[in-house]
């Protein structure tokens, strides 16, 4: 018997096809480190809430409901290697069956004690949920994560007071670093160079060389630094960044649609030099880029990313954007989408 097709939740705030669309694909909800045995999570995608919790068996992604009377399991605790709810005591394991009721322990379990799971794994230390995982959805590349030669740093998660896809497509803007980051990195000069775009299976890659630098040194602008993005759809981005050094840096950004105006971005830098520089200046570094980001992409107006192309105006320097916006129709989004 197939499980049956999840249906939004009851205060969702995207059009249901768009959420339909968005719940086959993969999300990060949380750092794997934040999920222990010890007690049990809550986090929220695509308005659903949702209960993490670690037993022998593993992780388990739950909605974030008990089952006798909707208290919050994320209230609960682990109790036995399993989580116990705050309201009554009721103990569900690792594949969200009930296994004991305080109030008439050794009685018959009803079958309907049963939470409702999602499917979870983790990657690059980050817990990833997809709702319907009837599809069988890709999963981002981040191969430096597992490579020795790279160190891998994580930076504490953003909450940001805006949309998944306005997230991205700044991110993966090379139009701003003039105006955004004048005081981080960017170069006075805001010329952007004819670059590459192509779409790829799985989203967009862009190939982007210029005098724009990635570190606050009034030299780096007389040197050539070369961005490679690869856009996973809907919200993960890849970026290689080669100094002109030859070292190689990547920053995975991760942006969890929380509803259709909030996402939680994880970000991870990996490095294949400087491996003995303290990983606080560059966690500080990137907090600084992105809050300046965050400042301006939490006023933009709309607040959703428009898929339809002649809602906005575009230039040359926006080719990844507007690769993106054509890649997230083929996905399926339509022209109220909101995240």
């Amino acid at each position: 018997m197939n499980p049956p097709v999840p249906t939004p939740p009851r205060n969702n705030t995207f059009p249901p096809s768009d959420w339909s669309v968005l719940a086959r694909c993969w999300h990060p909800v949380a750092r794997s480190e934040a999920v222990t045995a010890a007690r049990p999570v809550a986090a929220r995608l695509l308005d659903q809430d949702l209960v993490l919790y670690r037993t022998p068996a593993g992780l388990t992604a739950a909605a974030d409901l008990c089952a006798h009377r909707g208290a919050p399991l994320s209230l609960g605790t682990m109790c036995d290697a399993e989580i116990a709810c705050a309201y009554h005591g009721y103990r569900y394991n690792a594949d969200g069956r009930c296994t004991f009721i305080p109030a008439h322990p050794g009685a018959p379990i009803p079958q309907k004690l049963t939470l409702r799971r999602f499917a979870a794994t983790e990657r690059y230390g980050l817990v990833w949920v997809c709702l319907d995982a009837s599809a069988a959805p890709a999963f981002p590349d981040f191969p430096a994560h597992d490579d020795p030669a790279f160190q891998v740093i994580h930076v504490p998660p953003f909450d940001w007071a805006a949309s998944a896809g306005r997230q991205i497509e700044s991110f993966c803007d090379v139009a701003h670093f003039a105006f955004v980051h004048p005081t981080t990195f960017a170069a006075a000069d805001p010329t952007v160079p004819r670059y590459e775009v192509a779409p790829t299976p799985t989203g967009v890659h862009a190939d982007f060389t210029s005098r724009v630098g990635n570190v606050s040194d009034p030299t780096a602008a007389s040197q050539t630094w070369r961005r490679v993005y690869d856009l996973h759809l809907p919200f993960t981005v890849h970026l290689a960044i080669t100094f002109p050094h030859g070292g190689r840096m990547v920053v995975f950004n991760a942006a969890c649609p929380v509803s259709a105006r909030r996402t939680r971005v994880f970000a991870i830098v990996a490095r294949d030099f400087d491996h003995d520089q303290p990983p606080a200046d560059t966690i500080a570094f990137q907090q600084q880029i992105y809050a300046e980001d965050q400042r301006i992409v939490e006023r933009q107006n709309p607040e959703d990313l428009p898929i339809d192309l002649d809602e906005e105006v575009h230039v040359r320097a926006d080719r990844t954007s507007v690769e993106y916006r054509r890649q997230l129709a083929r996905l399926g989004l339509g022209r109220a989408f909101t995240a």
